[in-house]
């Protein structure tokens, strides 16, 4: 980590949060900066996560202090081992480390009670019968105020006596609630009496069934960040209305540290949702396959797809932090992982639509190979040999036999290069019985070789191609964005789900040099788009390929 407290990191771009933690340790309000990631462990992160991620880690990083992964576990009905995991490993895959700074709000569960009945004894929390509806109804509304429940004037002894029985599993679940004794008036609703613990006899995934009551969010979430000494706690502008909860129960408990909150707008990014819910739906419901199918905005799913870490930090970068809400087009994040993977992806040739090209002239039996360079600028890249003979495939729409205007792959009569090898001519079709073309023949000019003094001929199209007998037969996966429009609307929203978001091709016709590409390899298919191994689904000497991205926006002018 940096030393410096005193300035950003040069490569970090100035925001308002930056700004005010470089004030912050100017000034001598704090010696060292201390942030937190603070994931509920109930599903899995998505690229809105990374944002947070990215903000959080790089503010420490780049002021030489620390920054926590501390998962807000207070609601054990719906967290799971799995997805505590997950986050681990997307944290990491992501580029950041907590080091020995792990925690979990569970594990304060024990302070947090002692403070509830410190709350209680000093009459500013009170055990509530009503039923969770009729909380609601007694909260009032926006215009309106609340109503005070009509046992808000137990007395703290009667409070503590239950609060004391509710821990130690003598009530049912919904039966009582405790709550804080703040303002039914209060123009934030937020403020009028929260629910501070709920019963929930269930067992807990990281504390196990030592708890049968569990704290919300709201009281937990702050208190933690004091117990951890948490100097800036930075969270997404929803939880603005929430400041003065926060804030109220750092000044009403006997806390090691006042943390101080401060809020940044969330990203919104189109042709994708982003709620929890609504991922946890297209789960469950079958749209998808799991929390990392390619097409979900989850850091699995991205990673899965072929988006590379740092492309999603260049992302979050470029988007910058700000305090207004607003929506991100998705072609920025996909710019973002076209420009990292142009700079680090092998090139290679595939076929994704295979339409056999027989060259006559050449020797039947024979054939060579081409030193082909795997990056057009970057030599330490290295080569391949790629094989030739006289049966290639080529891909369906580089083949006309009526040429439309501007056309300039192959068609009757008119010559191309094929990729690295030699110029070829058109010559003749065959067809089936229902008159379709199911092969394309031509004849080769073999002075057009590369490094012979034909092969500066030119010709005004270039095709690539692939050696029949030396082909790999491969799955591919062409994705696309998960809806069809800007942002989904109603409660029907799936309607506004892609159907082409994928095609499998299951007839793909890759160079062999592909055969034994490794898990997670990220390759530019020339003229195709950006594919990557897939981390699941490959076996060795059988890769499945996933469509990071095409080349060019494809939705510039949807």
């Amino acid at each position: 980590m940096s030393s410096s407290n005193e300035q950003t990191s040069p490569a970090q771009p100035a925001n308002f949060i930056r700004t005010i933690v470089a004030d912050d340790l100017q000034s001598g309000r704090h010696k060292t900066v201390v942030t937190r990631f603070p994931p509920e462990p109930n599903g899995y992160l998505h690229i809105g996560h990374a944002k947070s991620i990215c903000l959080n880690f790089g503010v420490a990083r780049d002021f030489g202090g620390r920054c926590h992964l501390r998962f807000d576990d207070t609601n054990p009905v719906k967290e799971d081992v799995e997805y505590t995991e997950s986050i681990k490993e997307s944290v990491r895959w992501l580029g950041f480390d907590w080091g020995e700074h792990q925690y979990y709000a569970s594990d304060y569960f024990g302070q947090l009670y002692e403070w509830a009945e410190y709350l209680v004894q000093q009459g500013k929390a009170y055990v509530d019968d009503l039923t969770a509806e009729e909380i609601r109804a007694y909260r009032g509304t926006l215009t309106e105020p609340g109503k005070e429940s009509p046992y808000r004037g137990r007395t703290p002894e009667e409070n503590l006596d239950l609060l004391r029985r509710m821990k130690k599993g003598e009530f049912p679940d919904g039966s009582k609630v405790l709550r804080a004794k703040i303002d039914m008036a209060s123009p934030n609703i937020n403020l009028r009496d929260p629910v501070m613990y709920r019963i929930l006899h269930a067992v807990h995934p990281h504390a196990g069934s030592a708890w049968c009551i569990y704290p919300m969010y709201d009281y937990a979430h702050g208190q933690s960040d004091a117990i951890e000494g948490v100097t800036h706690s930075v969270c997404t502008l929803e939880f603005e209305d929430h400041k003065p909860l926060y804030e109220w129960f750092l000044q009403n408990l006997p806390v090691p540290a006042t943390p101080r909150q401060y809020e940044f707008a969330r990203l919104n990014l189109t042709y994708t949702v982003m709620s929890k819910r609504k991922l946890l739906q297209l789960v469950q419901e079958g749209d998808v396959d799991g929390w990392d199918d390619p097409r979900m905005p989850t850091l699995v799913g991205l990673r899965r797809r072929g988006f590379t870490p740092e492309s999603i930090r260049t992302f979050c970068e470029r988007i910058g932090v700000g305090r207004s809400d607003s929506w991100i087009d998705m072609g920025i994040l996909e710019e973002c992982v076209r420009e990292d993977l142009n700079e680090r992806a092998p090139r290679a040739m595939a076929v994704l639509r295979p339409l056999k090209l027989v060259v006559d002239n050449y020797p039947e039996g024979e054939g060579e190979e081409f030193t082909v360079a795997n990056h057009p600028k970057i030599e330490a890249l290295g080569s391949r040999q790629v094989p030739f003979s006289r049966e290639l495939w080529i891909e369906a729409d580089d083949f006309q036999e009526v040429p439309e205007k501007g056309f300039k792959r192959l068609s009757p009569g008119t010559e191309v290069r094929l990729r690295a090898a030699y110029i070829v001519k058109c010559t003749g079709v065959d067809r089936d019985g229902a008159g379709n073309v199911t092969a394309v023949h031509c004849t080769y000019d073999p002075e057009t070789k590369s490094g012979l003094p034909g092969a500066e001929r030119k010709v005004k199209g270039v095709i690539h191609w692939v050696s029949a007998p030396h082909a790999l037969s491969a799955p591919v996966r062409l994705y696309d964005r998960l809806l069809s429009v800007v942002s989904p609307t109603g409660d029907d929203w799936k309607k506004d789900l892609n159907p082409d978001s994928i095609e499998l091709l299951t007839d793909a016709q890759l160079e062999p040099s592909l055969a034994q590409a490794p898990p997670e390899a990220v390759f530019q298919f020339e003229r195709q788009g950006y594919f990557c191994v897939d981390r699941k689904d490959s076996t060795p000497g059988r890769p499945v390929f996933n469509r990071t991205v095409t080349l060019r926006d494809s939705w510039v002018k949807k």
